[in-house]
């Protein structure tokens, strides 16, 4: 049965080895059972990719989806996702971003669009209502995201269009690449622009004229104005339009949980250098928001002063601040600013870069590597991040990852990752909580499935308590899924509660679900992400953390997590999860 409300009940397909695309019928009932977004990714990439396939393999698919509420006016509804097996952890995969594009994809009338095969030659293709163009793509191969991108927008030239792209690390299967939209977006984390670049796709233009049926679209708009009346005025607002992300600098040195000098230690001296506070001191910085929200926590920033002078970019974001200015200790918010934009040109994650940088430092302090490197030296890390795009010198070790790295160097028991991904800038030694997000995630070492660093810093748990944590935990995680089936902003996750995700789903969908019915939802999306990762052989013993989390004691802090008390989250977790 076809017809589902806030759906096109359509997926596209596209084979770049026959250069063909055809367009196939999702029914009702795995969009009721799953929604969209994650869910129907996750039950795609299941369904779609053979087990054990290399993901830069020709098998490997690519799957972008949309949630039902994407080109609609509720806030924080400017999202959309894609689902592949990553290059960098072998594992799940999956990205969100926002923007513009959001709506340039959704009018295409696809809520979902499977990309298989390899192109003979550097393509990129044109994805509307119409069908799909398949354009050459040679002259744009080796250009920088930033001119990529222009370009192809430039040669389509339509209204209303969205383009994104992979830079040069993409091409180069970098395993970390991300895929960049409206220049400073990026689809990051796990190497899904290694994957594009695997099959010779440079980059997708998207636009088109068909917009979704909404069950009652007269229902979501005063639901959406009611909401906005009612928490525009919430602090969580204000300071996220003013601070953004950054703001987390502060609290996270203040607490002793900031990664840095690589994982050694949990404050940086000197952090106030690379705070919120500097970032509007050194920086013109202007709010920025993706269409449909409120909260702009966007910053686009441009240096005053200094070598940098002019160089403008969205961000930094908390993320990017804590890989190079934490744990490489580059105390300067323009040199940050700086590596960034690098980062954003050639197409690589900054978290994985950030990483990587600060595992190569330690490196050549044990003498594992000839370069000599040192922390703080951002143009030494420039040339880090520039190697490892083109494969040059010591680029081409970091550039298959940290585990690859690791076992060449002979340093595993100094590598920080899980599954083969490194964790995001709250060290779990501090906030335990983190330690049982980290280790359970489906993509390897990830802060956003359930964002639990914010009940633990906001004090609604305490975070050194570990019986019990486990139950709010997947309350969070199950919140966080159902966002991510409907593709709602993270940012959005303390104002948007489950009475209003209820009757969102009622007015977008016509699904009369209560808060149970839209759990077991979000647990179904749990275990099919799951059981994607044990048909690739992971098992329960993969659901750890570095080992150095149980040994190494934060200095400052006397903090540390204790192999007992990760067992005791994980058992709690899985019984609650009904896994065995």
């Amino acid at each position: 049965m076809l017809g589902m409300k806030g759906f096109f009940n359509q997926l596209l397909r596209i084979d770049l080895s026959k250069k063909t695309w055809t367009i196939e019928p999702i029914p009702d009932s795995i969009l009721k059972s799953y929604l969209g977004g994650k869910g129907l990714g996750s039950y795609l990439l299941l369904k779609e990719n053979p087990p054990h396939v290399d993901p830069l393999s020709p098998e490997n698919h690519l799957i972008f989806t949309l949630g039902p509420m994407a080109d609609t006016p509720f806030y924080g509804s400017s999202r959309f996702a894609v689902f592949t097996k990553s290059p960098q952890t072998g594992i799940y995969s999956e990205s969100y971003s926002g923007g513009k594009i959001t709506s340039s994809m959704s009018r295409t009338g696809n809520d979902a669009i499977v990309i298989e095969g390899r192109s003979n030659h550097p393509t990129f293709l044109e994805i509307s209502d119409e069908g799909v163009v398949f354009h050459p793509a040679s002259e744009l191969w080796g250009k920088d995201t930033y001119e990529a991108e222009e370009a192809i927008l430039k040669k389509i030239e339509k209204k209303d269009s969205g383009a994104l792209v992979i830079g040069p690390a993409g091409e180069n299967l970098v395993r970390f690449a991300v895929i960049e939209i409206e220049n400073w977006r990026s689809l990051g984390r796990a190497g899904i622009g290694a994957v594009m670049g695997s099959k010779k796709l440079k980059g997708i233009v998207f636009h088109g004229k068909k917009r979704r049926a909404i069950a009652d679209l007269p229902l979501l708009k005063r639901l959406s104005k009611e909401f906005k009346d009612r928490v525009k005025d919430n602090p969580t607002v204000h300071i996220y339009k003013k601070y953004g992300t950054p703001m987390l600098v502060s609290i996270m040195n203040t607490i002793g949980a900031f990664p840095t000098k690589y994982w050694s230690k949990g404050t940086l001296e000197g952090w106030e250098g690379i705070s919120a506070e500097s970032l509007m001191e050194h920086c013109e910085v202007t709010p920025s928001a993706c269409p449909h929200c409120f909260m702009a926590c966007g910053k686009v920033s441009r240096v005053k002063k200094g070598r940098h002078q002019g160089l403008r970019i969205m961000g930094p974001e908390y993320e990017t601040i804590y890989a190079f200015g934490g744990l490489c200790m580059v105390k300067s918010i323009e040199e940050i600013i700086y590596l960034n934009d690098l980062c954003d040109r050639l197409g690589m994650d900054t978290i994985t870069a950030g990483n990587l940088a600060a595992f190569a430092i330690e490196a050549s302090g044990k003498g594992k590597i000839k370069d000599k490197l040192s922390y703080g030296d951002a143009d030494a890390i420039a040339e880090i991040l520039k190697k490892i795009a083109y494969r040059k010198g010591v680029g081409e070790i970091l550039s298959e990852g940290v585990r690859h790295a690791a076992s060449v160097w002979g340093m595993e028991k100094d590598a920080i990752h899980v599954k083969g991904l490194e964790p995001a800038g709250f060290d779990p030694r501090v906030l335990k909580g983190m330690g049982l997000a980290y280790a359970t995630s489906d993509r390897g070492a990830c802060h956003l499935r359930a964002t639990f660093y914010k009940s633990e810093l906001s004090g609604q748990i305490n975070p050194d308590q570990i019986k019990g944590k486990a139950r709010l935990f997947i309350d969070y995680e199950d919140k966080m899924t159902l966002f991510d089936g409907l593709i709602l902003c993270r940012f959005y996750r303390d104002l948007i509660t489950w009475t209003d995700l209820e009757e969102i789903l009622r007015a977008v969908c016509g699904l009369p679900l209560k808060k149970k019915g839209l759990k077991a939802i979000a647990s179904r999306i749990i275990n099919l992400a799951r059981e994607f990762n044990r048909q690739e052989g992971v098992t329960k013993k993969d659901d750890k953390l570095p080992r150095r989390f149980f040994r190494e004691v934060l200095q400052e802090t006397g903090k540390t997590i204790q192999p007992d008390e990760l067992e005791v989250m994980l058992k709690e977790y899985y019984q609650l999860r009904g896994w065995t």
